[in-house]
């Protein structure tokens, strides 16, 4: 339970007084930046999985309860990153706070979060490219656009079962070569990938709400077929759970505090105002989606969009909100593992993980270690493994994480209830308790194979840390 104390973080930063963050950021910036963020690669995959399989039309109330769920974590997330003077994600926060093995829970938790949320992005760009391509009669063989688990009905009804998705693995290996090679996209290539990503959502939704079949909508939340989770009431929460990754990134406006002008007042609005903006597009936009195509037309596909448009005679605005779906993915795949590689390298250079991985190559300035490994390991469940169970597993990861962190800001408000706040959350302790419980539903919400995935997973994650971390960790070594 040892922490680390902050002027032990700013030594660590090599930060000073001239050197901190400047307070530049105002709320219509953070605003911004939220919806930037928010608005990802889930969105354009997942929408159609949990309005197939769980919620139907409803899927719209299942992106209400998911950002209700967001407010609160983000509220209690805004806080850790007010406390912490210096750049880093949860892992830090909880070490600095909660101390060393809640740090190791959130930081193994967000390996398995960005990891799979890469991955799912990477199946769900193989789908879109291949829809694409299919445009100018370019057809990869069925074999390698999908996982062994998966199969598709040829046009003479004949069945063809997946080896691997390439396209998926492709993808994973170009982007992580780029970012071995040290090589970041400029501010103008950025804010054109998020212009890109707002523009599609927007003239989806204008030019789809005239083409509008109201039949789909009925019912509009399908009975439920006996099994939980399978539409009703309890589809609808499930679909938020799933949904859930599509809010991913909003703890990026949270992380800010310590650059914002008047945290107090602006942090709220910032986080608060992004979500409400999201989820008011995130509702029209599955709305639109299920009133164009039949819910369960989405079944089984991660390019919802593609079979919603199809509906339409906009035939070319098809291929151009493809290609733009492309580019934004391939940025959020970069997103992802630019931040996996951070918290691996933060661990390793904690001493909780081999010192390898927090190896610099000598010439590109980057962690190619971990680089590599992540490569591999990425591309194999991109390749293997399909978009609904990826997906699942990323969503099960973050609500874990968020609820560790709604917890720690219940224990500090106890333990160090004097500590210098530049951003208090509000309400305490009835926002981190709706937090934890709204997160807590939708985890219970997942199906079973998921919870089992994830306690697998944090199974390893301790008897890696007990067996190895503990023993060479950097802090309790300097204790002794």
């Amino acid at each position: 339970m040892r922490i680390k104390s902050l002027d032990q973080l700013r030594q660590e930063a090599g930060e000073s007084g001239k050197s901190s963050l400047k307070r530049s950021l105002g709320a219509f910036n953070l605003v911004a930046l939220g919806i930037g963020v928010i608005i990802g690669a889930g969105l354009f995959s997942l929408t159609g999985i949990a309005a197939a399989n769980h919620a139907g039309p409803a899927v719209t109330l299942s992106f209400v309860v998911a950002a209700i769920g967001c407010a609160f974590s983000a509220l209690c997330y805004a806080e850790f990153a007010a406390m912490v003077p210096v750049a880093g994600s949860a892992y830090t926060y909880a070490y600095a706070t909660l101390g060393e093995l809640f740090a190791w829970i959130i930081g193994w938790d967000l390996i398995l979060e960005y990891s799979v949320g890469a991955a799912t992005v990477a199946i769900s760009w193989s789908q879109y490219l291949t829809r694409f391509l299919a445009k100018y009669n370019l057809q990869l063989p069925p074999q390698l656009v999908q996982s062994p688990f998966e199969s598709i009905t040829m046009a003479d009804g004949s069945v063809v079962s997946g080896f691997i998705n390439l396209p998926a693995v492709l993808i994973v290996v170009l982007v992580s070569v780029i970012i071995i090679r040290g090589t970041q996209g400029s501010a103008v290539f950025n804010a054109i990938v998020v212009s890109l990503k707002v523009l599609v959502v927007l003239v989806f939704i204008a030019l789809g709400w005239q083409y509008i079949n109201p039949a789909n909508y009925s019912p509009y939340i399908p009975p439920n077929t006996g099994v939980f989770g399978e539409f009703g009431l309890s589809g609808i929460f499930r679909g938020a759970g799933v949904v859930f990754f599509v809010f991913i990134g909003f703890d990026i406006v949270a992380t800010m505090a310590q650059e914002t002008k008047n945290p107090q007042r602006n942090m709220p609005i910032g986080i608060l105002g992004s979500l409400i903006v999201c989820t008011v597009l995130f509702v029209l936009f599955g709305y639109v989606m299920t009133g164009l195509a039949n819910y369960t037309e989405f079944k089984n596909s991660a390019a919802p969009v593609a079979i919603a448009i199809e509906k339409t005679p906009y035939q070319w605005l098809s291929q151009a909100i493809i290609l733009a779906i492309l580019i934004g993915y391939t940025s959020v795949i970069l997103v992802d593992l630019l931040g996996q590689s951070r918290v691996f390298f933060s661990m390793s250079r904690d001493g909780l993980l081999p010192r390898a991985f927090s190896d610099i190559h000598v010439r590109f300035q980057t962690p190619w270690r971990s680089n590599i490994l992540l490569c591999i390991f990425i591309s194999l469940f991109a390749g293997l493994v399909p978009i609904r169970v990826v997906g699942e597993m990323t969503s099960i990861g973050t609500l874990l994480a968020f609820i560790l962190v709604c917890l720690g800001v219940l224990i500090l408000r106890k333990r160090q209830p004097d500590a210098p706040r530049a951003f208090r959350t509000p309400w305490v302790p009835v926002v981190p308790i709706l937090g934890i419980l709204t997160c807590a539903v939708m985890m219970l919400s997942l199906p079973l194979d998921t919870w089992i995935r994830l306690v697998v997973w944090l199974a390893i994650g301790l008897v890696i840390y007990f067996a190895y971390g503990k023993k060479r960790s950097k802090w309790q070594t300097l204790a002794k």
